[in-house]
């Protein structure tokens, strides 16, 4: 039984990769209009993408969801905003910049308020049951993605999940995120498990999205806000998961996203 109904998707990106060219991605009018305005979720791969990770979020017992958007993105608003969602309560918070996964968070507070809530990326689709495990955590919380399994079962190419933070943790327990590893680091611990995003917060996060500084990107990051927890005694468990992911950051990634959820029954 889930005790975390509420949840918040971060769509506020730039989508900088989405809008890039790519010649070898075939994309109808309406789904290249929304890649071209960086705005991943309202791409249509069936339906909207988001409808699915919402569904999902539904299914793990979430009730209220608020996407993090910029001021710009009237499309989400007025989408989302339709009184014919009815498995959810939708929410909106405005992050006015773009200045990171962190400063994303803290624009959700007002959302969250005394509440545990699940965090996620809005490119990706995570299944329900790993969703759904992740809401029955306790305290702070992440996915932890077996390799193996999550290249097998995602659309996402091996060079790239070789990029994605690995996780450092003693027994269930995180310890550090090691981004971007270097390829000798991936080989000295390869049944390291991969973050994807998502994860379970509770109140002390805001504390720690407003005391951590910028990255050398120039953003503030959840990456540094998890070790602002755990240097500050909130402990985070990483929940095991062992399959895929999808993931749309990319044009040619939607044909196999579209083929992907193509079975997959989206109730809003």
């Amino acid at each position: 039984m889930t005790n975390t109904t509420k949840a918040v998707i971060l769509a506020r990106g730039l989508g900088t990769r989405m809008r890039a060219a790519a010649d070898d991605a075939q994309l109808s009018e309406e789904q290249a209009k929304a890649a071209d305005a960086g705005v991943k979720g309202m791409i249509n791969v069936g339906r909207p993408f988001l409808d699915y990770v919402i569904s999902a979020l539904a299914d793990a017992g979430v009730t209220d969801v608020c996407l993090v958007i910029g001021p710009e993105h009237d499309m989400m608003r007025e989408y989302y905003g339709s009184p014919e969602i009815k498995r959810v309560k939708m929410h909106f918070a405005v992050q006015e910049e773009p200045l990171g996964t962190a400063n994303a968070v803290l624009a959700a507070e007002e959302f969250a308020g005394e509440d545990a809530f699940i965090v996620v990326n809005s490119d990706n689709y995570y299944s329900a049951g790993s969703l759904t495990k992740l809401a029955a955590a306790e305290g702070a919380a992440m996915l932890g993605y077996e390799r193996e399994a999550l290249i097998s079962g995602s659309n996402i190419p091996e060079d790239r999940v070789a990029a994605f933070a690995i996780i450092d943790q003693d027994g269930n327990q995180l310890v550090d995120m090691l981004e971007k590893p270097a390829p000798e680091v991936l080989a000295s611990r390869p049944n390291a498990r991969i973050s994807m995003n998502a994860f379970r917060f509770t109140k002390p996060v805001f504390e720690a999205c407003k005391n951590i500084d910028k990255s050398i990107r120039g953003e503030y990051e959840l990456a540094d806000s998890l070790r602002y927890l755990l240097s500050h005694g909130t402990p985070i468990e990483v929940v095991p998961v062992a399959e895929g992911v999808l993931d749309m950051s990319r044009r040619t990634d939607i044909a196999a996203v579209k083929d992907a959820l193509s079975g997959i029954e989206v109730s809003l």
